[in-house]
């Protein structure tokens, strides 16, 4: 009896730490993919300035001061695939 106990509570015991282990990668890859999105948000405000800039500015027509926003939002969806993968 005693030793289907212990193999019992080892075999609890290496489901339990499976689990775990399952658990801190989903952890990890959450906290990645909301800095993704962190970086994603941060760059949709920085390419509207962008283009407001550029706007206001009066040096480009409306279609370069678009093609630099969209350029913008490039580099920031490039930058939060870094972080992600």
């Amino acid at each position: 009896m005693v030793l289907r106990n212990r193999g019992f509570a080892a075999t609890l015991a290496a489901i339990f730490l499976a689990a775990s282990a399952g658990n801190s990668w989903a952890t990890e890859q959450a906290q990645q993919r909301r800095a993704g999105r962190d970086v994603r948000q941060e760059t949709r405000q920085g390419a509207r300035h962008t283009k407001q800039d550029c706007r206001a500015a009066n040096q480009q027509s409306n279609a370069h001061c678009r093609q630099d926003k969209r350029q913008t939002k490039q580099h920031g969806r490039q930058a939060a695939r870094d972080i992600k993968y």
